[in-house]
C-alpha cells in the first residue's frame, strides 16, 4: 500500500491563513497539482479570514443567499474567495498582497448547475435581443460594456462560469435582476450587522460545477507567475 502523495511544494504548508509570499513561493515551486490543491482547500474552504472573529455571520450570510438567489441551493454550494478569504489580494497586478479592508469587495462564488443554466439562458436572450437591436444601450459607456460582454461572456460560459452583472437588469432578464438584487440586499444587511466586515460591495460569480470552479482559481494562481517571474 502506497502512502498518500503530497505535492512537494505543500509538504510544510501548514498555516490556515498563509501570507501572500508563502502562497507565491508554493506556486513557483509546485505545478498544476499544487495550484489545484491550493484552490480546493486554502482558497475556498473553511472560515474566511475576514469572518474569523465572527464566523456565524458568514454562515448566516451564505444561508440567506441560498434562499434569495433565483434558484434555491444548499448553503455549502456558496463560498467566499478573494481577499476576504485569505486576508489579502492575490490579483496579478499592483494590488497583489494588499490587505483586506473597507475598500475591498466580498467575492462570493455559487456552484450550481441550475443557477448557471438560468443565467446562461438569460444571457443568451439578451445577446439575441442585442444582436437583433431589440434592446439598445442607453449611452456610450453602456454600449462599450455591452460590446465587450457580447464578445467575452460566451467564452466564460464555455469555461463554466458567468458574472451576473454582465447581463442588463432589464425586466426581460429577471434572473439577473433577482441575483443582483440579492447581492445588493446582502450588502445592506451586512452593513447593519454588528461585528461584520465593512466592504465596498458584495458580488457573486456562478459556476457550472466544482471542476470549473477549481480550474478557474488555478488559472488565476498561474497568472501570478507571469506577474512575478523573478520571485
Amino acid at each position: 500500500m502506497k502512502p498518500f502523495n503530497i505535492p512537494n511544494a505543500l509538504e510544510f504548508f501548514i498555516e490556515t491563513y498563509p501570507d501572500a509570499e508563502t502562497i507565491l513561493k508554493a506556486i513557483k515551486k509546485g505545478d498544476s497539482n499544487t495550484r489545484y490543491a491550493l484552490a480546493r482547500l486554502w482558497l475556498s474552504e473553511g472560515i474566511p479570514c475576514c469572518f474569523r472573529s465572527q464566523p456565524a455571520i458568514y454562515e448566516a450570510m451564505r444561508l440567506w443567499l441560498s434562499y434569495n438567489l433565483p434558484v434555491h441551493m444548499h448553503a455549502k454550494e456558496i463560498t467566499l474567495i478573494g481577499s476576504g478569504r485569505q486576508g489579502f489580494s492575490l490579483s496579478p497586478d499592483e494590488h497583489f498582497g494588499r490587505p483586506f479592508g473597507d475598500y475591498s469587495d466580498l467575492d462570493f462564488s455559487a456552484v450550481s448547475l441550475s443557477l448557471f443554466k438560468h443565467l446562461e439562458r438569460a444571457f443568451n436572450r439578451w445577446l439575441n435581443d442585442y444582436l437583433k437591436r431589440a434592446v439598445l444601450p442607453r449611452n456610450d459607456r453602456e454600449k462599450e460594456y455591452w460590446q465587450d460582454n457580447a464578445r467575452k461572456v460566451p467564452s466564460n460560459l464555455a469555461c463554466g462560469f458567468i458574472d451576473p452583472y454582465k447581463i442588463p437588469t432589464f425586466d426581460q432578464y429577471p434572473e439577473a435582476q433577482t441575483t443582483l438584487d440579492a447581492m445588493y440586499k446582502a450588502h445592506i444587511k451586512l452593513s447593519v450587522t454588528a461585528g461584520a466586515p465593512r466592504v465596498r460591495r458584495v458580488s457573486i460569480r456562478i459556476y457550472r460545477d466544482w471542476g470549473s470552479f477549481v480550474r478557474q482559481l488555478s488559472i488565476n494562481l498561474k497568472a501570478l507567475l507571469r506577474m512575478n517571474p523573478g520571485k
